[in-house]
């Protein structure tokens, strides 16, 4: 059974930095596009980043870009997502959600069940 499990989430202020953490089990990581999506309190769901199967490449939405970074170790099976400057707009749960190369844009084929971050003024 495909198994993504994140961690890492907890409260900060602004400015301060989390490391996001995502370890997959059940499926082959390494065939694997790995993605974060962040949910804030009564918005919908908004892609953050994505790394492609062997890490090569990366894709940051506009409104992370040059703060966050996403990065994977395939012979850990893990996904990371490096925060800096993090703002209160950026409070939400955050998910890591894995596409196989048939998936479609936005189309996720295995989901964790989330972490929350909390960034206070």
């Amino acid at each position: 059974e495909a198994q993504l499990v994140e961690s890492g989430g907890d409260s900060v202020q602004a400015g301060g930095s989390l490391r996001l953490s995502c370890a997959a089990s059940g499926f082959t990581f390494s065939s694997y596009a790995m993605s974060w999506v962040r949910q804030a309190p009564g918005k919908g769901p908004e892609w953050v980043s994505t790394i492609n199967s062997d890490g090569g490449r990366t894709y940051s939405a506009g409104s992370v870009k040059g703060r966050f970074t996403i990065s994977r170790d395939n012979a850990k099976n893990t996904v990371y997502l490096e925060m800096n400057s993090l703002k209160p707009e950026d409070t939400a749960v955050y998910y890591c959600a894995a596409s196989s190369a048939t998936s479609g844009t936005g189309e996720y084929d295995y989901w964790g069940h989330g972490t929350q971050v909390t960034v206070s003024s």
